[in-house]
């Protein structure tokens, strides 16, 4: 983590995001409903952020999870992903742990930069908050450090900036490579999120900055 504790950057993303640190979520899952179905995989990917503004994705952490006692498994969600939740070499946690994982060190990052909360940047993101909150629910977790209902949703974002919904044709647009093959993983669709997220704030950065040497 000592790339993110250099006391000239640690304010920086918490004056430019109004005191939240940004963190890009993507979670596999057995289904689409966030209370019955299970939570299956979890990925963030932290930003930093460099001396002239522009954002960098740092790399994933993640984790593979059991699912919880009574979980719905809906077999097209599992054939479009490819876990096999039985399969004892993913090395899953249990529900808690496995958001302690990732969480622990967003925490760690959030007091670095001086941000308050973290907010979650996911693609569809009210997807991927509905499911971290429910677990946060089932598990009793009291350090939650994610705001509860706030959140930057790329689809939005990538729409008004390249015209693009999906994900995989909004990274293409953004000039940035996607392997179909690779999609639905949860550290490689977070990623790719990464990415396509601190291509648009980039990108709007470099405007700034046109603007500013323009009335110069």
């Amino acid at each position: 983590m000592d790339a993110y504790l250099s006391n000239s950057r640690s304010s920086r993303i918490a004056q430019r995001f109004r005191g939240f640190l940004p963190v890009v979520v993507d979670v596999e899952t057995g289904g689409f409903d966030a209370e019955r179905d299970a939570l299956l995989e979890i990925a963030a990917v932290m930003l930093d952020m460099d001396e002239d503004g522009f954002l960098h994705p740092q790399p994933a952490i993640s984790a593979h999870v059991e699912p919880f006692p009574g979980a719905n498994l809906d077999p097209r969600a599992l054939e479009i992903t490819g876990i096999d939740p039985d399969n004892p070499l993913r090395g899953a946690l249990d529900e808690r742990l496995a958001l302690e994982h990732v969480f622990q060190p967003v925490r760690q990052v959030m007091r670095a930069h001086g941000c308050q909360r973290a907010i979650l940047v996911g693609h569809n993101a009210a997807f991927d908050l509905g499911f971290l909150n429910a677990a946060v629910r089932r598990t009793g977790h009291k350090r939650n450090p994610f705001h509860p209902f706030s959140c930057f949703d790329t689809a939005t974002l990538a729409g008004l900036a390249y015209g693009q919904t999906v994900l995989s044709k909004a990274v293409l647009a953004a000039g940035l490579a996607f392997d179909t093959r690779e999609a639905h993983s949860a550290v490689y669709d977070a990623e790719r999120t990464a990415e396509l997220f601190c291509g648009i704030v980039n990108r709007w950065r470099r405007l700034e900055t046109l603007e500013h040497a323009v009335t110069l």
